[in-house]
């Protein structure tokens, strides 16, 4: 049915005809995630769409939520009506500029189609830039776990997020196997409530790489005991792979003969394709790596892309690479997600990824496109890498899955969200956990543990919650909000310091 082009048709007439028209000439017939998605989510259900990268999952979720506000027209409200949220802040500024792209053509089109603002809040988004968000909000608002959390404990944060109905979660499978995620399932239900206290009801839309089992993922998503409609579109594609062995035999540690060779052979597969992404598990050795292929193939040709680097270099080796002036990037995981950098020609991989996913993505970063075949290169480093290297091959020959254990009933972060939403008032105690255990990571709490908890912030004179135990109620304190705005996150904190000459 999904190939019958009558029926694709169909799927695409139940947009406005400005935006079915650009569809079609822009990027031709709906992909698979897009035919089965669309009409789950015009349906309003929750929808959790996995599909591999380059699919066209972005636009999957997207789309619709571009035609209500479209459709809309004159009447189209001053008001966030869209939030997306992205595990990576390059990814978040990297959708912020394929958004607007669309938004232009389709006004040029028609010009009778209403202006819809598009904006970032992350960590690198200066004052100014937040505080105009205030005044003049966005109708889709794109920002990061963390910056929905502080959004979600700030007066004015609240106020703007309170009439969003549509929530996006990009390559929510990078934040499932950790605390992080934990933090932002809480979040999640944080946010449902908001908009359930102001008469709405928040549409939750999860992307992600297929996961083993793709039903917690959707469980992070939805919460517990909420349905969930799952395209798994599956996460086999073919692939162009193979091992690279240095002709010395491997040792315990990487020494100099073995780099000597790793670096030659790097640099002849760079010469021999247009554009390649390399790909190292550290920063430290992202730069180490840099700097040696700067050296054979000119520093011009070669520069580093992670999560240390400022907004600013991060944007401008974006833009090289995809304008075709870098020959090669080398990068950590901040490239490992859905970021636009163009036509990546080959992928190398320095050692193998941690797990099966994240070699798969990053892969996926050469051919991002349905038409085009993936093609990486695999590099170990020692003898242990090599038979990592070779699970790594046999897994994906296999069409194997890591399994993703998330974590249960994280305290340390339960604590911290407990202060941030009581900030706002009194919540009868009840309530507070039942709220707490809709988050699919806290749905088997103790009741003993949840109270322990509120107890931890209740006592001495640095107490950040107040508890009425006649009325078995909740609050913060005065001095709540800002401990829970300073303090918030599951990302461990790291000793960085800016280093002026």
């Amino acid at each position: 049915m999904l190939a019958n082009g009558r029926y694709r048709g169909r799927v695409l007439e139940a947009f406005h005809t400005t935006v079915a028209t650009w569809f079609r000439e822009r990027l031709g017939e709906p992909s698979a995630p897009q035919l089965q998605g669309w009409p789950r989510i015009a349906a309003g259900d929750d929808v959790l769409i996995a599909a591999p990268t380059g699919s066209g999952k972005t636009l999957a979720a997207f789309l619709h939520a571009l035609d209500a506000l479209l459709r809309q027209g004159s009447a189209l409200p001053n008001t966030l009506q869209v939030v997306y949220v992205s595990p990576l802040k390059a990814l978040a500024n990297d959708v912020q500029k394929n958004l607007q792209q669309p938004l232009a053509e389709l006004r040029a089109r028609d010009p009778s189609l209403p202006e819809v603002r598009v904006a970032v809040r992350s960590g690198d988004t200066p004052a100014a830039e937040r505080a105009a968000m205030q005044k003049v909000v966005p109708h889709i608002l794109v920002t990061t776990p963390e910056s929905l959390y502080i959004l979600l404990t700030t007066v004015r944060g609240r106020a703007m997020l309170a009439n969003a109905r549509t929530l996006i979660v990009d390559e929510i499978h990078a934040l499932a196997g950790g605390k992080r995620g934990s933090h932002f399932a809480l979040s999640v239900e944080r946010f449902a409530h908001l908009v359930q206290q102001h008469g709405g009801r928040l549409q939750r839309i999860g992307l992600s790489a297929t996961q083993r089992p793709i039903e917690h993922t959707a469980g992070l998503l939805v919460g517990r005991d909420q349905p969930c409609a799952i395209v798994d579109i599956g996460h086999r594609r073919a692939l162009d792979l193979a091992v690279e062995v240095p002709g010395a035999p491997l040792d315990t540690v990487c020494g100099g003969e073995h780099w000597t060779e790793i670096f030659g052979r790097v640099q002849t597969l760079i010469g021999e394709h247009k554009t390649t992404l390399v790909f190292t598990n550290t920063r430290k050795m992202a730069e180490r790596v840099a700097a040696r292929l700067g050296e054979l193939l000119g520093k011009e040709q070669v520069t580093s892309h992670h999560g240390s680097l400022s907004k600013a270099r991060r944007l401008d080796a974006e833009q090289r690479l995809k304008q075709g002036q870098l020959r090669a990037l080398v990068a950590t995981n901040s490239l490992e997600l859905g970021i636009d950098v163009g036509d990546v020609d080959l992928v190398v991989q320095l050692g193998p990824t941690p797990t099966i996913a994240a070699f798969l993505q990053r892969v996926g970063r050469a051919g991002h496109a349905l038409a085009k075949t993936p093609k990486g290169r695999l590099f170990p480093l020692t003898r242990d890498e090599l038979v990592a290297c070779a699970g790594l091959m046999y897994a994906v020959r296999h069409g194997e899955l890591d399994v993703t254990h998330q974590p249960e009933n994280p305290l340390d972060v339960l604590a911290q969200q407990l202060v941030a939403t009581a900030c706002d008032g009194p919540w009868a105690e009840d309530e507070l956990f039942a709220l707490v255990t809709r988050a699919w990571p806290f749905r088997s709490l103790p009741r003993e543990r949840f109270d322990a908890v509120l107890a931890l912030h209740a006592g001495g004179r640095a107490a950040l919650l107040h508890r009425d135990s006649v009325h078995r109620t909740v609050r913060g304190t005065r001095r709540a909000r800002l401990t829970a705005i300073t303090c918030g996150g599951a990302i461990p904190d790291v000793a960085d310091w800016q280093v002026v000459l």
